[in-house]
């Protein structure tokens, strides 16, 4: 008997935070750019590195209902996951299905997350970067640039001009995934 959807599905799974878990040839790159980043003084944290494909099909189909662009009886069965969306009422899915998305910490995520992405593939990282003065950081052939110009976080269009020299890629998608880079920007 299928376990109704609700938070306590995003124990299920886990994901990784660890840099450890990330795949050739992205580990290397992405511990370059965040050993450059400490050195220059800025602040990293990491929310995420690989993301197992059980996980990324929970996260994409709670967003989806919780966000009314599907509703839970139209939700693909999954045979590795045995979940029903559909509870006693339709307000009640959508409210378990909100409740998923704030535990998975995607409430100011506005694009549903992949259902295969460079996350599962170990190739992306979801990071929180801010500085508070000018940052001085090295790219990777050497050069010192000094970053003075704001915002002073991951969504800086100089510091994703580094990080490309290091093979880390800003997302293409701008602010619907801002934490978001990769080895291609996808």
């Amino acid at each position: 008997m299928a376990i109704l959807s609700g938070p306590q599905w995003t124990q299920s799974f886990p994901g990784s935070s660890s840099l450890l878990d990330l795949k050739f040839p992205f580990d290397a790159a992405a511990n370059a750019f965040i050993s450059a980043l400490k050195i220059a003084g800025a602040t990293v944290n990491i929310s995420a590195t690989l993301r197992p494909p059980e996980r990324a099909w929970l996260m994409h189909w709670a967003w989806m209902i919780a966000r009314d662009r599907i509703s839970p009886e139209r939700v693909p069965i999954n045979p590795g996951i045995d979940i029903n969306w559909v509870h006693e009422t339709p307000q009640r899915s959508r409210q378990a299905a909100i409740a998923m998305v704030d535990a998975y910490g995607m409430q100011r995520l506005h694009v549903a997350p992949a259902l295969r992405s460079r996350h599962t593939e170990g190739h992306a990282i979801d990071m929180n970067i801010n500085w508070y003065h000018n940052l001085k950081i090295k790219n990777n052939w050497g050069e010192y640039i000094i970053i003075q110009s704001v915002p002073r976080d991951g969504m800086n269009n100089e510091l994703a001009q580094v990080g490309k020299t290091y093979g880390v890629i800003k997302y293409h998608g701008g602010f619907s995934d801002a934490p978001h880079w990769s080895i291609d920007g996808r």
